[in-house]
């Protein structure tokens, strides 16, 4: 019996990119399904996947939610329903095509080959292999998994990485309630609290290209509430659900 393996796309604003991406995940061997997470798109994003769900009826799902409620919370959202429809293996992934979809197929393999419960589509495992991003970016960006591999300890070099795929198991371990933090530091705090549990993280590098097409939603806040958030999970007890 073929696994099943259901890719979560949160949305806002994304209608350049949202048939595109849709459509080269479906391209994939292996019956991948999508779950998009609109966040209220005032462009029509959802109204596009509605339409394309006409074409992909088994395989396109659709979550709509009223006004922005963070990255977190949409991923949360989205591995509640995929367990609520067994589904054996959940990625993250975003829509603007930083994150190549053939990659998809290599963290699977993480997972379903190479014994991880979580495996991570890393831009700084092999060095940094970012394309397109300004220096202070990449800057940015690297030091901060340094601070946190430092803080919490945590052999992991992409630790704010949104390119991720979960082994049911994990996601049905992890106390989902208790995930506190709602921007880029939820990834993160998620990474952390499997890590904690015992379970086995794999780093499968990538190239990630800056978006080409739509605006980027990072803000200056993300920042503070990772900063702070990492400097709190160090001393937080980590719990699971079962």
């Amino acid at each position: 019996m073929m696994d099943k393996k259901l890719v979560i796309i949160p949305t806002y604003n994304e209608k350049e990119n949202i048939e595109e991406i849709v459509r080269a995940v479906f391209a994939l061997e292996g019956d991948f399904h999508v779950l998009v997470i609109d966040d209220g798109s005032p462009d029509g994003t959802a109204l596009i996947v509605k339409s394309l769900q006409l074409s992909f009826p088994e395989r396109l799902h659709l979550l709509e939610r009223s006004g922005k409620l963070g990255l977190g919370t949409a991923y949360l959202s989205g591995f509640r329903w995929a367990l609520e429809h067994r589904y054996d293996y959940i990625f993250e992934m975003d829509a603007d095509f930083s994150h190549q979809p053939e990659d998809l197929l290599r963290l699977y393999k993480a997972c379903s080959e190479e014994g991880a419960d979580l495996s991570i589509g890393s831009r700084y495992c092999n060095g940094v292999s970012v394309v397109d991003w300004p220096i202070s970016r990449i800057l940015i960006s690297y030091f901060a998994s340094g601070f946190v591999r430092t803080v919490l300890r945590m052999r992991i070099y992409d630790t704010t990485a949104g390119f991720v795929c979960y082994k049911k198991k994990a996601l049905e371990t992890m106390d989902l309630d208790g995930i506190r933090m709602k921007g880029y530091g939820f990834q993160i705090e998620m990474k952390y609290t499997a890590w904690k549990l015992g379970f086995q993280l794999k780093e499968v590098p990538i190239i990630f290209i800056n978006r080409q097409k739509g605006n980027s939603k990072m803000s200056s806040g993300i920042f503070g509430e990772a900063f702070w958030g990492v400097m709190a999970l160090r001393f937080r007890k980590i719990n699971s659900r079962v």
